[in-house]
């Protein structure tokens, strides 16, 4: 479940510039001059340059073949390309891609030159990720997205011109003013554009976003009053599963579905534990321990979590405070739960026992027993996955699986991007 020896690397690199902030978005964004997008690469590159050094210097396994990569944001097709020509030119002299690595870039619909388009072919990218969010021009408008749904048909037409053809599109539940019937004609937009992914979210109403604090504040700027219920956000959920599923293009994870043979590599590397590396503002990295012994029998081999600063000033004067943190076995195996979970396949109680004894897994085993009495989990012999049900209410599952009280809704947050 955890990987291997050897296992391959996958680089995620965040690139925070935006065109405009979108009033729901609560990622480490912004829009920024075009001047900082110098330095911000300059400093990209030393950490590329210096990876395998500074995993020597902490003690961290970091595999110089990489079989995934992705670039999100942000909006990275905002850099110039030549900058993004550096980039990649960079990470190919610092890592060894496979010839068949899944290379994704995200992009904003209706910001992708013509000359970036083509940067982006000549350097290997073979998926993009489109940031739709709606194909309702209204809805889209009210959140400071940029884009019409002719826009976005046109950029997917253009991506697979240039021999893209891996295309996810996003789409957010929940938006300012949106009903079952707008919500229903996005799906079938999608449907019909033919993508072979999609991700579909719940509006997340917290404090890091423009729109979550005026929803919380029962504000009405940004269209929070126009927000849908939690009810409402749920019936689109389950329409966009039950849609998407009669498209062929079937749920795997809680957010992400695809068609056959299109299932994003980088993503399932999240939920399967496997090592990554990132970098850039607000990234987080995921290796073991280069020294694979084990301190007493049945216990798991050591795994690093880091997350570099989100504040974009102190990171590329490289002074920005990285979070790092060796997981023991108990936190470990907390992860193996919640991130399993969001599979649709569950997890193997069976691997949980195998992996972490059985000391360890059984009380864990009983918190599934008693959520799937509850009807939040389901068993298929040892694989225990979560219900329909369970999926509306999957935070509030995974927290059932932590010890650490206080820390429950900062580790879910860190390690699902």
């Amino acid at each position: 479940m955890g990987g291997s020896q050897g296992d391959a690397l996958g680089i995620y690199i965040s690139v925070p510039f935006c065109r405009s902030k979108c009033t729901y978005c609560n990622f480490a964004s912004g829009v920024y001059p075009a001047s900082a997008h110098e330095a911000y690469i300059g400093r990209l590159v030393a950490d590329l340059q210096g990876a395998h050094g500074w995993a020597e210097r902490i003690g961290a396994e970091l595999p110089r073949r990489v079989d995934s990569v992705y670039l999100g944001g942000g909006t990275p097709t905002l850099l110039a390309p030549v900058l993004f020509e550096r980039l990649c030119a960079v990470m190919r002299a610092a890592f060894d891609l496979d010839p068949g690595a899944e290379i994704t870039v995200e992009c904003a619909p209706g910001q992708l030159a013509d000359e970036t388009l083509a940067a982006l072919a000549a350097a290997g990218v073979n998926r993009a990720s489109l940031g739709v969010q709606s194909f309702v021009d209204a809805e889209a408008r009210a959140t400071g997205r940029l884009h019409s749904r002719a826009v976005v048909e046109e950029d997917i037409a253009r991506l697979r011109r240039a021999g893209i053809s891996n295309i996810n599109v996003d789409l957010i539940a929940g938006l300012p003013g949106q009903t079952l019937l707008s919500w229903d004609e996005s799906l079938e937009a999608l449907v019909s554009s033919g993508v072979s992914h999609a991700s579909v979210y719940m509006l997340e109403v917290d404090e890091d976003s423009r729109l979550g604090r005026e929803v919380l504040a029962g504000g009405a700027r940004y269209g929070a009053a126009l927000v849908p219920d939690d009810d409402a956000i749920a019936r689109m959920y389950e329409r966009a599963i039950e849609r998407l599923d009669d498209a062929g293009i079937r749920q795997y994870e809680i957010s992400n579905f695809a068609r056959t043979g299109f299932r994003s590599a980088h993503n399932l590397r999240y939920w399967r534990r496997r090592p990554y590396l990132g970098l850039g503002l607000d990234a987080s990295s995921m290796l073991r321990a280069a020294t694979r012994g084990k301190a007493e029998a049945d216990v798991p081999l050591s795994v690093l979590r880091t997350t570099t600063s989100s504040d974009l000033k102190a990171w590329l004067a490289g002074n920005g405070a990285m979070e790092m943190e060796w997981l023991n076995a108990s936190r470990q195996h907390e992860e193996a739960w919640f991130l399993g979970l969001r599979l649709n396949e569950g997890v193997s109680a069976a691997e949980m026992e195998r992996e972490f004894g059985r000391e360890l897994a059984a009380p864990a085993l009983e918190t599934a027993a008693r959520l799937a009495g509850e009807g939040l989990l389901e068993f298929e012999g040892a694989q225990a996955r979560l219900t329909p049900r369970g999926r509306l209410l999957s935070n509030e599952v995974f927290q059932e699986f932590l010890t650490d009280k206080p820390e429950r809704d900062r580790l879910i947050e860190r390690t699902v991007q």
